[in-house]
């Protein structure tokens, strides 16, 4: 069976990559490093398809050194113990590259195993990676290794590789591949910058095209959109990706930019990630527009079961209204401020009894001069407010709460200080 599309038409060269410019154009560091021809160990961190396993073979190559690839999820210790005993060997007569793809799937002591080589540069390791190394690697090894970061690869850079890929099926199949105007474009820019997705498309629409009388074929726009539904999603529940989503998700309604939160609002829906979606709407809806609008709580939360109750696709209808809503109404996070600087307090000890006229009812000791619990109920009194201490005595001074500039919190507070002030004037 042939190899895929994406493995036929791998690089050779560094020039041949795309994409990755912030390393590897003329002058930047990892180029700088692999043409030195001392290469050290390395994390490659960044998402499939961007060329992490294809630079590695060249590398491999560069450096005339025997590269043996092994993946996270179905490697063993042994394994590793089988490739290290191979140093020194006319298998590897001028050294080992190892590349170790998933690395975040071996447990620490697997990792372990790989620190006596490449502390001693028996074997030189490159690590592969799609989530954050920081988490996921053994601190000894990270110390051990440089980290770069590859990125997705933008659809200007995805665009050469599609049409080279589908120049390469022309010369293999001897035939003429004619593509329709916007096809290649739109592989380019649906494949969420995987460059190997970009071209795995391209080997499915000349293979789902209509062969022509004179021998070639056909690739329409539509065959290509239809060939790449949802292709441009990078989504894992548990995964970097997730994380960012929902972050940029929020942080778009607490920008007030209502397009870029139904971009990502789209993103979580798309991955059927409606419990996501739902409760950082929630949490937007109390921690940044809070007391500024405060009768959005409810709103949001009839809008949150709405879509619960009646399921994808129709839930992103009422989802919509309240995302625009959030993002359109005035902010205040003066509520999560003051609880904030509450539980700072209180974690660092500074806490103390309760006042005594706070206290639930009970008995006063033999030993207690002052009886009674000399609790004043504030609907006793006009403007149903009376001037007591609340506090621990220990914080009777303190302050949490600081009023927002919003219209709602100043009315509040107008209203309070009038009060406060008649009572105590």
């Amino acid at each position: 069976m042939a190899a895929p599309l994406a493995d036929r038409l791998r690089p050779c060269t560094l020039d041949e990559i795309v994409g990755q410019h912030h390393l590897l154009d003329p002058g930047r560091p990892l180029r700088r490093i692999i043409e030195s021809g001392e290469i050290p160990n390395m994390v490659f961190y960044g998402p499939a398809g961007v060329g992490k396993t294809t630079l590695a073979s060249i590398i491999a190559r560069r450096t005339r050194r025997t590269l043996y690839k092994l993946n996270g999820t179905t490697a063993s210790t042994a394994d590793i113990h089988s490739v290290v005993s191979r140093i020194d060997t006319l298998e590897a007569p001028n050294g080992i590259l190892l590349y170790l793809d998933e690395i975040q799937y071996f447990n620490k002591k697997q990792q372990q195993t790989l620190l006596e080589f490449i502390e001693n540069g028996s074997i030189t390791l490159i690590a592969a990676t799609t989530e954050n190394p920081y988490f996921y690697v053994y601190g000894a090894i990270l110390s051990r290794s440089t980290v770069f970061e590859f990125k997705p690869v933008e659809k200007e850079d995805v665009l050469p590789a599609v049409r080279r890929a589908f120049r390469f099926l022309e010369r293999e199949q001897h035939r003429t591949i004619r593509v329709e105007d916007g096809a290649a474009e739109h592989i380019a820019s649906a494949c969420g910058g995987d460059v190997r997705k970009a071209i795995n498309a391209v080997e499915l629409c000349v293979l789902s095209a209509d062969g022509q009388a004179d021998g070639s074929c056909r690739v329409t726009r539509q065959a290509a959109e239809d060939l790449t539904q949802r292709s441009a999603l990078r989504y894992d529940r548990a995964g970097d990706e997730h994380y960012d989503i929902v972050s940029a998700y929020q942080k778009s309604m607490r920008g007030s930019d209502p397009d870029a939160a139904l971009h990502y609002l789209a993103r979580l829906l798309l991955a059927g990630d409606l419990p996501s979606a739902c409760r950082r709407l929630m949490v937007c809806a109390c921690e940044d527009v809070g007391l500024a609008y405060p009768r959005i709580i409810p709103i949001v939360k009839a809008a949150v079961d709405a879509a619960l109750q009646v399921g994808l696709p129709e839930a992103r209808i009422p989802l919509a209204d309240a995302v625009i809503l959030v993002c359109l109404s005035p902010k205040s996070n003066s509520g999560v401020t003051a609880i904030d600087a509450a539980v700072k307090d209180i974690r660092n000890g500074k806490t103390g009894p309760i006042p005594r006229q706070l206290q639930n009812k009970h008995y006063d000791g033999a030993d207690n001069p002052h009886k009674g619990q000399f609790y004043k109920y504030p609907h006793s009194f006009p403007d149903h407010y009376v001037p007591q201490q609340y506090l621990p005595d220990n914080l009777k001074d303190a302050v949490y709460y600081r009023c927002g500039e919003n219209k709602t919190e100043q009315a509040f507070r107008a209203y309070w200080d009038a009060v406060k002030k008649r009572r105590r004037g």
